[in-house]
């Protein structure tokens, strides 16, 4: 059971026949964790990711980042590109993440958030339909929920999606996605903003939307929202 005391450490979670290797930062007295899922090509060294949960440390809640592929597993998809796109292997892997949190010593106790970008947006809301494990509040950034599929309708934690304004594709998948939704549910439109969030303070509004929805949603009580917004 989770103590209040810092945790910074390496970590291997085991998932089916496999290793991942992530960084768990855990600030002292924190009230939940987030578990990042990377995007398309990406890993737990994202500098965009990792800014965040930055920002999300700072808010008293802890952090997982982990590469949701093997070493091999990148090397191969470096070539085909079809790993990064393979949601249900994606989610299932995530949803091992999540139970190893839940079952291990140290971290267990912690209420469980999921953060995804890119392809991972699509996977953090699979992986949080599943009924085996509670999620609290998932965040998706530039990310593609159209890739959950029915999973959408299954979804049961509070649902926050962050889009850049000049990303006209993207926001249209995550407004088809946004209706398919039926839990607590904001969708929020950068104006600026590109799909990888690189214009100056467009990654801060980011960390900071998120780190907000975590702080509360990750606590015994909130208020159910309900809203599209442009920031």
């Amino acid at each position: 059971m989770y103590n209040g005391e810092e945790i910074f450490e390496p970590i291997s979670i085991p998932t089916g026949r496999v290793m991942l290797d992530g960084d768990l930062a855990v600030p002292s007295g924190s009230r939940g964790i987030v578990l990042f899922a990377h995007g398309s090509g990406s890993s737990r060294f994202s500098s965009r990711n990792r800014f965040v949960a930055r920002r999300i440390r700072e808010n008293g809640i802890g952090t997982l980042l982990f590469d949701l592929l093997t070493r091999e597993e990148e090397a191969v998809d470096m070539n085909t590109r079809h790993l990064r796109f393979d949601i249900p292997l994606l989610a299932s892997r995530l949803v091992e993440a999540a139970k190893w949190v839940m079952a291990n010593e140290t971290t267990r106790g912690l209420e469980v958030g999921f953060f995804g970008a890119s392809t991972g947006g699509g996977a953090a809301l699979v992986a949080a339909a599943e009924p085996d494990i509670d999620v609290k509040a998932v965040v998706s950034r530039g990310g593609r929920p159209d890739l959950a599929g029915d999973a959408l309708r299954l979804v049961r934690s509070p649902v926050l999606l962050i889009v850049g304004g000049e990303d006209d594709l993207v926001i249209k998948l995550n407004e088809i996605a946004y209706h398919r939704l039926r839990c607590e549910k904001d969708l929020e439109i950068i104006p600026g903003a590109t799909h990888l969030f690189e214009e100056p303070g467009s990654l801060e509004i980011v960390a900071d939307l998120a780190a907000e929805w975590f702080r509360d949603h990750l606590s015994p009580s909130y208020l159910y929202t309900d809203r599209v917004r442009v920031a």
